[in-house]
């Protein structure tokens, strides 16, 4: 069995997933009339009468015919997130241990959605074992975190069909945020618009561009403690646009933050070791607020706890204002505390 006969993608983005889904079936399907060699199943296919669950079994049958008029058959399992545990995959892992030579099985490990599936468990090992005994491979489409995902995006600009000039790709970055696999739609729209090959600038992107993406909780902070009022109620209305965040979770970070300030307030600590076990943070994030709390004087520790807790009266009725609005003013006071 090669090793494009059977994949398992996963990931953590729906957008990454459904691209590299395409992909993996236009390889697979090759030349061959799509009618007749792919069969796509979800978990629709999956319920299983008898226990008002879910069940493989389906799937594996599919795997196992045998092709009509086509050289193979492709069959791509949706949802199989919805097997999160050894016995719930053993009809695939056993499919595995002898599969069919004329099948391509692509399976995609994501959550199902009918109903709501709360949250996506890990590939059993037995799977994954099973996928790379059997000469397969599992495909994580995901773009990381931190520096990883910064530079998933780059390259993927870098690597565009259509040439962006690095003023405008400066532009993107920061216009998508932690929105980063919004890259994909955009690349596609700039492509049709201007075509494959083509050069583009900033102002041939801009109107393409759409509103700015979601911001790390952290970037929100950092402004504010550096003083930047416009950059933090930048990435507030990010966190509250299209994060998604309520005014309530903004809150709720900024008091957490204010409270590991407060508790580390006058210990003159000088090692992340001590910080870590004051706050139970480690690495970055403890050398990080070791040095911001050499910066931060004690009257502006103690007046931020108490903008956030009238923000928070504020909030739950006290004031007529939008509570949109009482973030803003809460950031703006916020950025304007004295530094060291």
């Amino acid at each position: 069995m090669s090793s494009s006969n059977v994949i398992l993608i996963a990931g953590d983005d729906p957008t990454l997933i459904a691209e590299t889904v395409s992909s993996c079936i236009e390889e697979a399907v090759g030349n061959q009339d799509r009618s007749l060699a792919l069969e796509e199943m979800d978990e629709n296919n999956y319920r299983s009468d008898q226990t008002s669950g879910f069940s493989a079994g389906s799937l594996v049958d599919a795997a196992q015919t045998p092709p009509f008029l086509t050289e193979s058959r492709v069959v791509v399992g949706r949802h199989i997130g919805r097997f999160g545990n050894k016995d719930q995959v053993e009809p695939i892992v056993e499919y595995l241990n002898a599969p069919s030579p004329t099948t391509k099985l692509i399976l995609v490990w994501e959550k199902g959605t009918e109903p709501t599936q709360q949250r996506l468990p890990a590939i059993p090992k037995s799977l994954a074992e099973a996928i790379e005994q059997s000469g397969g491979k599992i495909i994580s489409s995901t773009v990381g975190k931190g520096r990883e995902a910064n530079q998933w995006l780059e390259k993927r600009l870098n690597s565009a069909d259509i040439k962006i000039d690095r003023k405008a790709q400066a532009v993107i970055i920061e216009r998508l945020g932690q929105d980063r696999t919004r890259v994909v739609s955009l690349l596609t729209m700039l492509e049709a618009v201007y075509g494959s090959g083509a050069q583009v600038n900033l102002e041939e992107v801009n109107p393409y561009l759409g509103e700015a993406g979601d911001a790390a909780p952290w970037d929100l902070t950092d402004a504010i403690d550096k003083g930047n009022t416009a950059k933090a109620l930048e990435n507030l209305h990010r966190l509250q646009g299209a994060g998604g965040r309520h005014p309530l979770a903004i809150l709720s970070m900024l008091h957490s933050h204010y409270s590991q300030l407060l508790k580390l307030d006058g210990l003159e600590l000088t090692s992340e070791q001590q910080v870590s076990d004051v706050l139970g943070v480690k690495g970055f994030p403890a050398k990080k607020i070791l040095q911001l709390s050499r910066q931060i004087p004690t009257e502006s520790i103690k007046k931020g706890i108490s903008l956030l807790a009238s923000a928070d009266l504020d909030l739950k009725g006290r004031t007529a204002w939008p509570p949109e609005l009482v973030t803003e003013v809460l950031v703006a006071r916020l950025s304007a505390l004295p530094k060291r």
